[in-house]
């Protein structure tokens, strides 16, 4: 363990020492898959801070639920509800993007970042600078600030811990290992609901369809980037910042049955994968306990019921998405935050029903060839790029429009 003080081991199914949590979106899906974890630990975590936006009974009631120190909303109009809650319970109630970052730079041993969009940006930043172990769960953070974020690591010396199913199994297929011996590394992709179609059925193509995920239950926003295979391509971009093997060593498999998560080729050849059934607690709880590891209530692994895994290589001519993000990572410099701007308009015009489903990807590239600022220095500038992104995109979905 490279960070003593953070480690603690498991004796009998029960971690020997507490460590101190904070979650950050604790009413999301990642922040309550993580409590649940923490109820069946009680014992070995003790919860310092928890955040929401804006629902303030929830966060109440978790934070009375879970004995925390502080709970905070970042929409001060939530903040009287909250207090009114929280009243008589001990517990600090703050509110407010100040107080969120407050919060991040509190002595805990461990935080969850996640805050879904850029305004998880802040605190997670906060709690990097303070030098402390984070656990990512937030995309947009790395896609958009993924230079700027692994400088402030490598600067405070803090550990991050990637989340999302596919990060943490390439962190675990890496642990005890060399990047310089790695020859590949592999993300697997469901495929989405669309693998199949033609390019003609993809045109036709539904909100109702798109959100329906084969695999995993998701909400429609990242459902849809499933489906267009935009999640793929923000994914390789978050890998190419976590394991700076360089883009060409980073490749992407299609692998429909999504129990192979990851996978990491070695100078010898030797191929390792993580393995395991599609539930987030599995890698929330690696992230959750590293070094060690905590027992949890998933449902175990049954290869013998899935029968085959197979695998496919993507195809960029149905699934463009992934060509823009190898190209915003070639680019570098504002492009993958401009990416994933673009994309968060476009989906929201496809749910909307004013574009087609192809024409997600279109109006992505149309953004990244109109707008074109140089690359961001700071989280300001990060902003004002993902600010003026957003009006290009909506610029560009105005002449997709008066020309459909």
């Amino acid at each position: 363990c490279r960070r003593p003080d953070h480690c603690f081991a498991e004796r009998n199914g029960q971690l020997a020492m507490t460590r101190s949590i904070s979650i950050f979106g604790a009413t999301g899906s990642v922040g309550l898959s993580t409590l649940d974890l923490v109820r069946q630990h009680r014992d070995a975590y003790r919860v310092v801070a928890l955040t929401a936006n804006g629902n303030a009974s929830a966060i109440a009631k978790l934070a009375i639920e879970f004995g925390a120190e502080l709970a905070v909303v970042a929409d001060e109009a939530a903040y009287p509800e909250l207090k009114q809650a929280l009243e008589g319970s001990g517990i600090e109630a703050a509110a407010g993007a100040q107080a969120l970052i407050e919060a991040a730079q509190r002595d805990v041993d461990w935080t969850m970042a996640s805050i879904v969009g850029c305004a998880g940006l802040p605190p997670t930043m906060a709690a990097i600078q303070a030098g402390k172990t984070v656990a990512l769960a937030n995309k947009e953070a790395l896609v958009s600030a993924g230079a700027l974020m692994m400088a402030a690591v490598r600067q405070s010396g803090a550990a991050l811990l990637p989340v999302d199913s596919e990060h943490n199994a390439i962190f675990q297929c890496l642990a005890g290992s060399k990047l310089e011996h790695v020859r590949k590394i592999t993300l697997t992709a469901s495929g989405g609901p669309f693998r199949s179609f033609s390019l003609d059925q993809m045109r036709g193509v539904t909100p109702a369809q798109a959100v329906a995920h084969p695999n995993w239950d998701m909400g429609a926003k990242i459902s849809v980037d499933s489906a267009t295979m935009m999640n793929k391509g923000l994914e390789l971009i978050e890998a190419f910042h976590l394991f700076p093997v360089g883009l060409d060593k980073l490749d992407i498999l299609v692998h429909p049955q999504s129990v192979i998560h990851s996978m990491v080729e070695y100078a010898d050849c030797s191929t390792l994968a993580q393995l395991g059934s599609p539930d987030m607690r599995i890698p929330i709880a690696s992230a959750l306990a590293w070094p060690e590891r905590i027992a949890t209530n998933c449902k175990p692994l049954d290869l013998a019921t899935i029968g085959q895994l197979t695998f496919e290589q993507p195809d960029i001519v149905r699934f463009p998405a992934l060509r823009l993000a190898r190209a915003a990572i070639t680019e570098g410099g504002a492009k993958p935050a401009i990416l994933n701007a673009a994309n968060e308009v476009a989906v929201e015009a496809f749910l909307g029903g004013r574009i087609g489903f192809l024409d997600i990807a279109n109006l992505v590239e149309a953004t990244l060839t109109a707008y074109v600022p140089p690359a961001p220095t700071n989280l300001d500038d990060l902003f004002s790029i993902d600010a003026d992104a957003r009006i290009y995109a909506r610029r560009e979905l105005e002449k997709l429009t008066r020309g459909n």
